[in-house]
């Protein structure tokens, strides 16, 4: 059915599907799912920083229209625990404050987050477990265990008036995990047979044919790597990849290692996990900091963040010499347990090349498989779709092109074209009595948090960011007498990023008589204004540098009137 179609039936009883993040970029997951008076909050991730957010730390889900419609939102339905999906709990919060549904890791690991921001004692859980029922308002939802890169991660049926609709969350098929824990095959088939209205599926690895090899594969190869190892073995992956760490753990225990945990997160998830049963280690197996100078470096590991290539990360101040405790040096084998994310692979490369200059040994992914996915490749993605058996297919945490093509592989499997949408945030996807569609849109986009700004930083900020980086400033300092229009000092000219004062003395000197020349022109009486002044300014130099250097720095005229 088109758009067309649809517009203009939209009811209070229609069932909508709002994605406020994670269609059309990966991370940022926020689904808003909406029947009548009531919505639920499928996730609430962040987005990290890239080449383009200058300055900026983190960036959440634009949510004023759940801020608009805040008297509905009964619940946040979370599905694991990965930054992308809880991230932005701590800056939605404040604004909507309802109950958080998860499961028991995925509460630990958010319970942390909020006690940073003071915010634990006015939040409220639920603690839920795979095949558990909840009831919110007119929604039932059971959580359905899947397999991902993090314990306790979640699949949701969610039944409403409408009918039945399946989110995935992130998942892949894994026949041997760590845990023993399978994909709920049973449940997702069950509601396959009894009918679903719209499945929701991850689309992160549509482009990775085949199956996605079993995290199992992963602590074999760290097994490998560990017993030809003579020195010191550091090893960074996510933090929040416990099943990871335990095999970091199993290895080191096989292979006679201590364990040091390094970086604050790695500490801190460790220490959740084990407290909530989720990772074992044996007496004696992590030992402090403090030991390593007096351990052999054949019988210790440093477990560690910084995979990413992080700018502060401590890995990263391991390979520049800077960091306080651990210096790298010949003999060392670093392993980066992890894939690299779009975005680092410069910070990545340029972090590894340091390493080795350091003289360690480095292995990664494009040398030795030593990471695997969490997502499903396209082979698992037909069997999901296979065993729901969705009337509505539409893809979810993806970029737009993983989105397109995972609505083209959802029809190779039977779901028929026009069922298969590709929606992007802010799209309203209503199921009503004419059918399905795109029906508008809401406000949606992204809120940049820098420091402790949240949404203070626009596009416009970022755009003048790029600039000076570009470019550079340039500083046009003139005192002016308010009464004659007289110059009595200056103009002083300061460039950051644009040239060396001393190179460019001569063009510093042309710009500053120009500058004069045109305020003579200007008048007496004109120059009485500071606006035109300041104008005056910036068009006599911004002319001159365009004309001589083909550049455009970023002008800023003062004037100091006395």
């Amino acid at each position: 059915m088109d758009e067309a179609e649809v517009e203009g039936n939209g009811s209070e009883a229609a069932l909508k599907l709002i994605p406020l993040g994670g269609l059309g970029e990966i991370g940022l997951n926020m689904m808003v799912v909406e029947y009548g008076d009531s919505i639920i909050v499928i996730d609430c991730g962040l987005m990290f920083p890239d080449e383009h957010m200058l300055g900026i730390d983190i960036a959440i889900p634009d949510i004023s229209y759940l801020i608009e419609n805040r008297e509905k939102v009964k619940a946040f339905i979370i599905t694991h625990g990965h930054e992308d999906h809880v991230g932005a709990l701590p800056f939605v919060l404040p604004e909507i404050n309802a109950p958080i549904y998860a499961t028991t890791l995925t509460i630990g690991l958010i319970e942390a987050k909020l006690t940073e921001h003071g915010l634990l004692g006015s939040t409220v859980f639920e603690t839920v477990r795979p095949r558990d029922v909840v009831s919110v308002g007119p929604f039932e939802v059971e959580f359905i265990r899947v397999s991902h890169s993090i314990v306790d991660g979640c699949g949701l049926a969610i039944t409403t008036p409408a009918g039945v609709v399946v989110h995935t969350g992130d998942f892949k098929f894994d026949q041997t995990p760590v845990d023993g824990e399978v994909l709920d095959y049973a449940r997702f088939s069950e509601y396959g047979e009894r009918g679903v209205l719209a499945l929701m599926s991850d689309s992160t690895n549509v482009e990775k044919e085949g199956y996605t090899i079993s995290e199992k594969e992963v602590g074999l190869r760290i097994d490998t790597v560990f017993g030809r190892c003579e020195g010191r073995i550091i090893l960074a992956t996510f933090s929040s990849n416990i099943h990871r760490i335990q095999q970091v753990f199993d290895a080191a225990v096989k292979h006679g290692r201590k364990v040091i945990l390094n970086g604050r997160s790695m500490v801190a998830n460790s220490a959740i996990a084990r407290t909530l049963g989720y990772l074992s280690a044996s007496d004696g197996l992590i030992v402090e900091m403090s030991e390593l100078s007096k351990l052999p470096p054949d019988r210790v590991v440093l477990l560690t963040t910084g995979s990413q290539g992080e700018p502060m990360s401590a890995l990263t101040r391991m390979a520049v010499d800077s960091h306080k405790q651990i210096k790298v040096q010949p003999g060392d084998t670093i392993i980066l347990s992890s894939k690299f994310i779009p975005g680092n692979e410069r910070a990545i490369s340029t972090m590894m090349n340091h390493l080795y200059r350091r003289g360690a040994e480095v292995i990664y992914e494009k040398v030795s498989e030593i990471h695997v996915s969490g997502h499903a490749s396209r082979e698992e993605l037909k069997i999901m779709i296979n065993m729901v058996k969705p009337k509505y297919f539409i893809p979810v945490h993806g970029e737009y092109r993983h989105l397109v093509l995972h609505a083209r592989l959802a029809r190779q499997v039977g779901v028929e074209h026009e069922n298969a949408m590709v929606a992007e945030d802010g799209d309203i996807v209503e199921f009503n009595g004419a059918g399905a569609g795109i029906t508008g849109r809401v406000e949606s986009g992204r809120i940049f948090i820098d420091g402790k700004g949240v949404g203070d930083v626009g596009s416009l900020v970022i755009k003048d960011r790029m600039h000076l980086s570009k470019d550079g400033m340039v500083l046009a300092v003139v005192v002016l007498n308010m009464t004659t229009g007289d110059v009595t000092s200056g103009p002083d000219i300061i460039s950051r990023g644009f040239v060396l004062e001393e190179e460019g003395a001569e063009l510093i000197e042309r710009a500053k008589f120009e500058v004069v020349e045109a305020l003579k022109e200007l008048g007496p009486e004109a120059c009485t204004e500071g606006s035109e002044v300041k104008s005056t300014v910036k068009r006599v130099l911004r002319k001159l540098f365009n004309k001589e250097l083909q550049r455009r720095p970023v002008i800023l005229p003062i004037v100091i009137e006395v």
